[in-house]
């Protein structure tokens, strides 16, 4: 028989707030070494990307109809989509989450406010996203509302138009793994823009923005591409493949080939170790806000799931989402506390009889591909 779990309402909520809290006290604040192991990532992802590049320079000297031309396009493409990840999953996220802000005589591009902030979104973290809008879409919205509706990453409600569709299952399939590929720029980028416009019109009272319009013939659509769409856009595909202008012509076109493959598999990558997180049939979705600060951890520990952890070139190929749990517990601690913590989450889930959901992230892309068609769904709490 199945384990049984305490169901949500008979947790005792004040008590998991204590447990939980105490690991601040446990673990105490960040200091140099984390930033130290930021760093190391950091240079981990620069070495993928630089890696990534050498390889483009040395396919110059083979024919493209050459079987070690295309094994070095793909390594190429391989390994500047994995920096292209790192710079986001393992750098940027933990920074504009304040993980590193309370280290002494931290550097203030280090720094939430600092960190790809103006002109440095270009020397940071130039993507297809801004990210003042992925910080508030993420730290705010989808942080303090996992599961609810008001959740901007819930899978389930920004999908109920496929799960109604009437086209054969084959094709919704096709649909996702089409999706899997653009995500960050058919999703990531419009949503982000949408989420912030909406917080500006709730200041003015005005009525939320319910869809997205990814054309430049509208005021949004113009500013998707000018702040969103364009700086990425010329910087990765037409000012670095023109940068191989001396080796040749057909150098510029091989670059331009091999960082288009590269931003699939960087679109693939993220895709498999970001939304599996929250999306499955095991995974709990909420009806009204919580209420407290327990019910808020609670919350966390049932709408969220582990992938496998280990060293930290694994955690780091995770984008150390792989410890999603203990993340949305502390979103604001660095990745290496998380590796601390993980221990006693662990714990203190076993003490009040909560699952503790870790697998690995082969198997969980597999049930959200599954929540995504519509063959499966989120699990519900009566009520909550």
């Amino acid at each position: 028989m199945p384990q049984q779990y305490t169901h949500y309402k008979d947790v005792d909520q004040t008590q998991l707030q204590k447990d939980i809290e105490a690991i601040k006290e446990t673990l105490g604040e960040a200091t140099k070494e984390d930033f130290e192991h930021l760093l190391k990532l950091e240079r981990w992802g620069r070495g993928s990307t630089i890696f990534g590049f050498s390889l483009i320079l040395a396919i110059t000297v083979f024919n493209p109809s050459s079987f070690i031309f295309w094994i070095l396009a793909i390594l190429a493409a391989v390994f500047i989509g994995v920096g292209n990840v790192g710079r986001w999953a393992n750098v940027a996220h933990p920074i504009l989450h304040g993980a590193y802000d309370k280290v002494p005589n931290i550097p203030y591009k280090y720094t939430k406010k600092g960190f790809a902030s103006g002109k440095r979104r270009y020397i940071d973290w130039l993507d297809w996203i801004r990210p003042d809008a992925w910080a508030f879409e993420h730290n705010v919205m989808h942080h303090y509302h996992l599961g609810e509706m008001d959740d901007p990453d819930n899978v389930e409600k920004n999908l109920k138009w496929l799960h109604k569709s009437k086209i054969p299952m084959f094709l919704k399939y096709a649909i996702v793994y089409l999706f899997a590929t653009t995500w960050k720029v058919s999703y990531y980028a419009p949503n982000t823009l949408r989420i912030l416009e909406n917080k500006l019109r709730s200041k003015k009272k005005l009525e939320p923005i319910t869809s997205y319009d990814i054309t430049p013939f509208t005021e949004n659509g113009l500013i998707l591409w000018k702040d969103y769409y364009l700086p990425y856009g010329l910087f990765q595909f037409v000012l670095l493949p023109l940068l191989f202008l001396p080796f040749g012509l057909g150098a510029v076109w091989t670059a331009l080939f091999i960082l288009i493959l590269a931003e699939v598999v960087a679109n693939l990558w993220s895709f498999l170790v970001i939304v599996p997180n929250h999306s499955a049939e095991d995974i709990y979705q909420f009806s009204t806000p919580h209420k407290t600060q327990g019910e808020y951890y609670l919350r966390q520990i049932m709408g969220s799931v582990n992938y496998n952890t280990g060293s930290d070139l694994i955690d780091f190929a995770h984008g150390f989402l792989n410890y999603q749990v203990e993340h949305h517990l502390f979103p604001d601690k660095p990745h290496s506390f998380y590796q601390k913590m993980q221990p006693i989450v662990k714990d203190i889930c076993k003490k009040h009889n909560l699952e503790y959901r870790q697998e690995s992230v082969f198997k969980r892309i597999g049930m959200t591909v599954e929540l995504m068609v519509g063959n499966t769904k989120l699990l519900r709490v009566d009520g909550v």
